[in-house]
């Protein structure tokens, strides 16, 4: 790596680059993440860095001195988490400087989300803003760009209609079961999972009339908490392959990492309801149940990728506000681009930025 002057890079992988089945090999946990992070941070060249890891991406926000860099940060990252550099490079992202900034402010405004105008998005880049920021790993430029890009995201989803339509990924679960069940009232749930993924799906189909409804995780008490606010059952993470036959839809949001859902366990649990077919939604990454599961004729299996489809079926009718919200952040784009500038300009111990425009 050679010095040079410094550049805000933005470098990763998400649902445009890499199907699910490549974004799986990926996902890192949250100690990893911030394990990663940290490491970063300490490398010679990366002034600040903030990772954002979701279901749909895994990216690296930062500013470096050196060029070259984003090379360092793949090797970091291959030599961690055992998956073939080359593998990372054919379904990676890069961008620098205003094309970073542009990119954040997208990814801000849920038009990069595989779900357009989905609202996760914004919660999840706060969330690790707040999570770099405690840690120390952001500094002038990070905070500034994350500042600015939430509110600019505020105010494009305030503007513009992006966010019509069932757009997040609880309420496109929800949309899905009901068009294959008709009404809830009389269907049995459970949820594997008690994260913020399962609390928002809990919400969506009590929402649409589902009356019985029940959790299991790892954690019995997550669990619990998460049943209780809108009454529903706990089971305990050992004990629900006994009890799947009991559940019409079976709804996966976990952090382990493999399948929890197997096809020996499905095969077992339609014994005892041979005319009673399974619905089950994945929307974990890695994925909670197995792929072998497709091949039952009793069972419907969709993942992430088959709800992003169901999610954009009505997105030709909202092109022209997406063109407009796009614009409207490439105007925001230039004006945090112009503050960085001047604000290294006016500093003795800042390096200017390296000259860059944005691509159309």
């Amino acid at each position: 790596m050679v010095k040079d002057t410094r550049a805000l890079f933005v470098i990763g992988s998400s649902h445009h680059e890499a199907p699910l089945a490549i974004r799986e090999r990926f996902a890192l946990s949250n100690e990893q993440t911030r394990e990663l992070q940290n490491t970063l941070h300490a490398m010679n060249g990366i002034e600040e860095i903030l990772v954002l890891n979701t279901c749909n991406r895994l990216e690296f926000y930062g500013v470096s001195t050196v060029t070259g860099i984003e090379t360092a940060i793949i090797d970091q990252l291959v030599k961690k988490h055992y998956f073939e550099r080359a593998l990372f490079d054919q379904h990676a992202l890069l961008r620098r400087n205003l094309d970073a900034i542009q990119h954040v402010l997208e990814v801000a405004a849920g038009i990069d989300s595989q779900m357009i105008g989905e609202t996760e998005i914004v919660g999840q880049l706060k969330s690790a803003y707040a999570q770099a920021a405690s840690a120390g790993t952001t500094g002038p430029v990070l905070n500034r760009l994350m500042e600015r890009a939430l509110q600019a995201a505020k105010n494009a989803r305030s503007r513009f209609a992006i966010t019509s339509g069932q757009v997040s990924i609880g309420s496109v679960a929800v949309e899905l079961a009901e068009r294959i069940f008709g009404r809830l009232k009389h269907s049995h749930v459970l949820l594997l999972g008690s994260g913020e993924v399962a609390e928002k799906t809990a919400q969506a189909l009590r929402s649409r009339g589902a009356a019985s409804i029940a959790v299991s995780s790892r954690r019995f008490e997550n669990a619990r908490t998460l049943a209780h606010s809108f009454g529903g059952a706990a089971i305990d993470f050992e004990d629900f392959p006994g009890q799947l036959a009991n559940y019409d839809i079976i709804i996966g949001s976990t952090r382990a990492p493999g399948a929890i859902l197997t096809l020996d366990l499905v095969q077992r649990a339609l014994i005892k309801r041979p005319d009673r077919p399974f619905f089950l939604i994945d929307l974990a990454v890695p994925r909670d149940m197995e792929s072998a599961l497709q091949s039952m004729e009793s069972v419907f299996l969709y993942d992430l990728d088959d709800l992003a489809k169901i999610a954009n079926e009505n997105l030709s009718q909202r092109k022209a506000e997406i063109a407009h919200v796009r614009k409207q952040l490439n105007r925001s784009a230039w004006t945090i681009w112009l503050q960085l500038n001047r604000h290294a300009l006016h500093s003795r111990h800042l390096q200017p930025f390296e000259n860059s425009t944005i691509s159309n």
